[in-house]
């Protein structure tokens, strides 16, 4: 969701008209109005693998939703669509494909997900975030490498301005850790599990999103492993400003979704990735990679977490600036912060009939993403 709304807000701040389609029930309901853009609701969902009699009524809700993303583009009559993945883009792009409007994807991940790579034989061109995602997509010479968009938000979010506005002193250490939107069980209780060495550096704070779901678990969690070192310890429910949290931080440990590396690397911090292991594909451990390789972070299984491998990593990069130093110039190089720019202009010029990756075309279209 977050991509998309980048790309949005980028066509939204040019003036150009854009519409936002998702689930009427998603976090993209609040934020997307919040952010001045219009926002339509299409109902959408994929079926239960382990309940194969769900495809039925999944693809009855498909196919009505296709009829009202065709008539709603009939209406609204755009220049071009944009398909971000997720169930909900399916009804929409292949609306466009029966209305012969040009359709662009983004795909975030090393491994597409099911909406994409059922849309790609459709698509005109397609951004993405990691190159070797091109073989899973039909077409894969339309793929263009265009990094994972990233909120003006988060790009322009200033460590100092965030640590004032968070109550963090210049003088210590803040370790972020998040799981997502809906926060990270285990990672959560992984972290409870290493309180005493995190709060025996004097100089170290802890920021835990938890999640909405996790985050009174985990208070009551940290009052029962001795308490929050006289507010050294902040437990979260989740974070609307996550552009300040990461500007604020020195450190990340968080999973390794397709969204939280691009914000990572775009304002170059060194993390600590735990990929979720359910993942489809396993692709968080694939989208992890990069960093890993480049020296930016360590990956460590969720597998791991119970022993003392989180504990170890995460404290010995806290009580070493100098590797934290070194591990944040590796992120920078591999942050994209002109990714939002980049897709925004492949879909132009898509609109205005051409594909060249160097289209500096300025003419303003009528995207829906």
């Amino acid at each position: 969701m977050y991509p998309a709304l980048a790309v949005a807000s980028r066509f939204s701040d040019a003036h150009d008209e854009v519409s936002f389609v998702g689930t009427p029930n998603g976090l993209e309901a609040r934020l997307v109005p919040e952010a001045g853009i219009p926002f339509k609701g299409l109902d959408a969902a994929g079926f239960d693998r382990g309940r194969p009699w769900t495809l039925i009524t999944s693809s009855i809700r498909l196919a009505v939703s296709t009829f009202t993303a065709a008539r709603w583009l009939t209406t609204i009559k755009p220049d071009v669509v944009m398909g971000f993945g997720g169930y909900v883009s399916i009804p929409v792009g292949m609306a466009a494909a029966l209305k012969g409007i040009p359709l662009v994807l983004h795909e975030q991940n090393s491994v597409p997900g099911m909406a994409n790579k059922f849309l790609s034989r459709w698509a005109i061109r397609i951004g993405a975030t990691y190159e070797e995602s091109a073989r899973w997509l039909m077409h894969p010479e339309r793929v263009e490498f265009t990094g994972n968009p990233v909120r003006s938000a988060v790009l322009g979010a200033s460590r100092a301005a965030s640590r004032e506005a968070l109550g963090v002193a210049d003088n210590k250490v803040m370790l972020l850790v998040f799981g997502g939107s809906q926060g990270a069980q285990h990672l959560n209780s992984a972290l409870i599990g290493i309180h005493d060495r995190l709060l025996a550096l004097p100089d170290v704070e802890v920021f835990h999103v938890a999640g909405p779901r996790d985050a009174q678990r985990m208070r009551d969690a940290l009052d029962a492993a001795g308490g929050d070192g006289d507010g050294r310890w902040r437990v979260i429910d989740y974070m609307n400003d996550m552009g300040s949290a990461l500007a604020a931080s020195d450190l990340v440990v968080a999973r390794a979704g397709a969204t939280s590396i691009a914000e990572i690397t775009a304002l170059g911090l060194p993390a600590v990735l735990v990929p979720y292991p359910y993942a489809t594909d396993d692709h968080q451990t694939k989208n992890a990679s990069a960093m890993v390789e480049q020296g930016a972070a360590e990956r460590i299984a969720d597998s791991e977490l119970d022993g003392e491998r989180l504990g170890d990593a995460v404290t010995e990069l806290l009580a070493d600036p100098v590797r934290r130093a070194s591990m944040a110039a590796a992120s920078k190089a591999l942050g994209r912060p002109g990714a939002a720019e980049h897709v925004a202009r492949l879909a132009r010029a898509v609109a205005a009939g051409g594909a060249s990756r160097n289209d500096d075309d300025d003419t303003k279209e009528d995207p829906v993403a």
